[in-house]
């Protein structure tokens, strides 16, 4: 299925029935007095997170989305009924935005949330409800409420905890298929992922993180080249950035520190907040360097790199010292996780002397 990761959509709440306007008419019943009811309640359009789904690309094709109006009120003390809602299913990440103003009205964070995205009018009221001591044959009666109408810009950022970073052919397809299970296509050409993948890591029985593999970045990404940044958005909500590096390119005139200081270069014009996030170094395709040389290439790199940070050394091909990456990865997303849970609030009344 082709990865679609931002939609406009259009919605409508349905507009509420109007009252009526009506009086008894029965034998014997002279004075029968008003009896028309409301009208009933307009549909209202909601929206959920569905685990099920990865991409926005039914809204691609489906742009205008719209629940029903409510019945009109009717005589003999009859409400309409009130307009069918209508759910709208969303993967989980994703941002529902104002069109026009930009301004975020909903972020779908937790599978099954369920929110409502545009409220249905209320019902107007019939001439039942305009019967006073003073007024005992009203003819008034209010039409129904119109239902709210919005455009809206849908944008999806994957959920995982850790993302993959590097120049196209680097290994991330690779590594993801190594080490979750996650099976992207894997081909010896640039730019053989084309959307992002999300991985599962099992670390142990309970224990797991989610892995993020996007689209290779070359240096000019800001100004458009290659697919540019619109993938680096899914990268914004991870814990972690593993910026992995060939080691051995096809091509001896590539030099690996400087293909590595472009991809850190383009990062930091995207977005600061991005380029800070806690970032390590993995360096790949080892098993392609001949072994009495490994030593002195990874020293080299490093020494121009001048990278300050976790470096590990591995083969995504061999899985070669991607174990002790994993556990790595997972004690640092354990902690993080640690880190973002609220405090807990104590009782004042249950808590030990001198505490506070």
């Amino acid at each position: 299925m082709k990865f679609v990761d931002e939609a406009f959509i259009d919605i409508a709440a349905g507009d509420g029935g109007n009252g009526c306007v009506s009086f008894r008419h029965e034998k014997y019943k002279e004075f029968g007095g008003p009896n028309g009811g409301d009208g009933g309640r307009g549909g209202h359009v909601f929206a959920v997170a569905d685990v099920a789904l990865n991409t926005l690309v039914d809204f691609r094709f489906s742009r205008r989305h719209e629940a029903r109006r409510g019945q009109h009120g009717m005589g003999s003390d009859m409400f309409g009924a009130a307009g069918d809602d209508i759910t709208l299913r969303m993967p989980v990440g994703t941002i529902i935005a104002d069109a026009e103003t930009g301004e975020v009205l909903h972020e779908l964070l937790v599978p099954n949330e369920l929110v409502m995205i545009a409220k249905g009018g209320d019902g107007g009221f019939g001439n039942m409800r305009f019967k006073s001591a003073i007024n005992r044959a009203p003819r008034q009666k209010t039409p129904g409420h119109p239902g709210e109408r919005r455009s809206l810009k849908l944008e999806l950022k994957v959920l995982a905890d850790v993302g993959l970073l590097g120049m196209p052919n680097a290994g991330k397809s690779t590594l993801i298929s190594a080490i979750s299970n996650a099976r992207p296509k894997i081909a010896d050409y640039p730019f053989t992922t084309l959307h992002p993948n999300l991985g599962v890591v099992r670390v142990g029985p309970s224990q797991s993180f989610v892995v993020a593999d996007v689209p290779g970045l070359i240096e000019g990404a800001s100004e458009g080249a290659g697919l540019g940044l619109q993938f680096l958005r899914h990268l914004q909500r991870t814990r972690l950035l593993l910026h992995l590096v060939d080691l051995a390119p096809f091509d001896d005139s590539v030099d690996p520190a400087a293909q590595a200081k472009a991809i850190v270069a383009e990062l930091k014009k995207y977005d600061a907040e991005l380029y800070n996030k806690p970032r390590w170094l993995v360096l790949n395709k080892l098993d392609m360097v001949p072994a009495d040389e490994r030593v002195a290439r990874v020293k080299d790199f490093l020494k121009r790199y001048k990278f300050k940070g976790p470096v590990f050394e591995i083969s995504a091909l061999t899985r070669e010292g991607c174990e002790p990456l994993v556990q790595a990865i997972y004690q640092h997303v354990k902690a993080q996780q640690v880190l973002e849970q609220p405090p807990v609030e104590i009782d004042p009344r249950f808590a030990e002397p001198g505490t506070s």
